[in-house]
């Protein structure tokens, strides 16, 4: 279809928006707007412009035949700083606490505008890495895992506390929890992962690392490499951090439930960040 030059970046504009990551030819655009090449190249040089002035990320552009154009999500840091500690107000609110010290954060993984926020962040974070999935572990950091991979243009993979039958067969590894010490079970399809995929672990919380750890184990027996670990919130408190590398948004540094007091800071995002 033959479309004025404000109609092209609209549609360009929406199009790459919705295919992060998608190396697009630019014959693609320039059959889908009866337009030239030439006249494609400078729209997208506009596009370009405007998407690192509002920091709303990278438009990549590889030549050659087997080349074309690729939009890389990313958050300014201005941006990312405003939300982090937003969300660090957020969960500093004595509202928040429930019995035996632990912390509500229900609403705010249920909140789409914040999940999509956070899904951008982790998409800058590991904007330079090759990720063929994003994984997690059932439940709460399910909401994320979905976010950041709608940014990373990649899937999901869930893994579960207990087997199903819809499921097929299955992966099984015991594993001991950081925090409670106790031995549990995490189990993934045999179907989920292709053998030397790249992942990304996704999570909600991290307080001894003993949850990654085991899923990181269960990794292994699928030869996956993990590239990276996303934690939204991080605590301080644990003993022993049985898991090193990781980009984290918020640190929990402390919980006073006599006083109702929630101590939190920025995490170390902003280390990995540059």
């Amino acid at each position: 279809m033959k479309l004025r030059r404000s109609s092209r970046l609209v549609d360009m504009t929406h199009y790459l928006l919705y295919h992060p990551h998608q190396l697009v030819p630019l014959t693609f655009f320039a059959e889908r707007y009866g337009s030239a090449k030439s006249s494609i190249s400078e729209d997208l040089a506009i596009i370009k412009q405007t998407f690192e002035q509002q920091g709303i990320g990278l438009l990549r552009t590889l030549p050659g035949a087997a080349g074309g154009v690729q939009y890389v999500p990313k958050m300014s840091e201005a941006e990312a700083k405003q939300f982090i500690q937003q969300l660090c107000t957020s969960l500093a609110d004595p509202e928040r606490l429930l019995p035996g010290g632990y912390l509500y954060m229900t609403d705010l993984l249920g909140d789409t505008r914040i999940v999509n926020q956070i899904g951008r962040l982790y998409a800058s974070a590991f904007a330079h890495e090759h990720i063929d999935f994003v994984v997690t572990v059932a439940t709460k950091g399910i909401p994320l895992a979905y976010a950041v991979a709608s940014f990373l243009n990649v899937p999901v993979v869930i893994i579960r506390r207990d087997s199903k039958v819809t499921e097929g067969s299955m992966v099984s590894i015991n594993y001991v929890s950081g925090s409670s010490k106790r031995i549990q079970t995490m189990v993934l399809s045999k179907r989920s992962l292709r053998e030397g995929s790249n992942v990304l672990i996704v999570d909600d919380f991290m307080k001894a690392g003993g949850t990654i750890n085991g899923m990181i184990s269960l990794l292994s027996e699928f030869r996956a490499n993990v590239v990276g670990i996303g934690v939204l919130v991080e605590s301080e408190e644990a003993e022993e951090r049985l898991v090193d590398e990781y980009v984290s948004l918020v640190k929990l540094t402390s919980v006073n439930v006599k006083e109702k007091q929630i101590t939190v800071e920025e995490g170390n995002y902003f280390h990995f960040v540059k």
